[in-house]
């Protein structure tokens, strides 16, 4: 074996390590699906804990949603959720606070748990306009030139 099979060796051997399946990160999965009672929500436990690589699952009833985390992917959670019968889509909510035009149309929505909005891509009522954050500055209350009438 002299310096070019040495070589040739080496390159096997460094291509199959890059070769090798990355490994996948924790992640939450947040779902809205409907419950109605204790039973939907064990149920809905049951089936989200037997996916593979899930660590925890957390079912909330009031808010109606479930969170599973662990080496999971969010199209498999939702395909087992969806076998449990029950309407399920991915978790659409933000907290409040995050959406600059919280009841703009398509944001607002009457369904939503308290201070949540729909997420939305619409950069016209995801964020401010330059000229809208300048007021909403400008009328700040950490501001204290704000107003001098009050």
């Amino acid at each position: 074996m002299g310096v070019s099979g040495t070589l040739e060796y080496l390159s096997e051997v460094l291509s199959s390590v890059k070769k090798s399946k990355k490994k996948k990160q924790i992640a939450t999965v947040a779902i809205k699906i409907r419950m109605d009672c204790e039973g939907c929500a064990r149920k809905v436990k049951n089936v989200l804990s037997g996916v593979k690589g899930a660590k925890s699952v957390d079912v909330d009833l009031k808010q109606q949603k479930a969170t599973v985390t662990g080496f999971v992917e969010p199209k498999k959670v939702l395909k087992a959720a969806q076998s449990t019968g029950k309407k399920c889509e991915i978790w659409p909510y933000v907290p409040y606070s995050m959406v600059a035009h919280p009841y703009a149309a398509g944001v607002y929505d009457k369904k939503a748990p308290p201070n949540f909005v729909r997420a939305t891509t619409d950069p016209t009522v995801a964020h401010l306009d330059p000229v809208e954050e300048q007021y909403s500055l400008m009328f700040s209350d950490e501001n204290p030139n704000a107003c001098n009438i009050m």
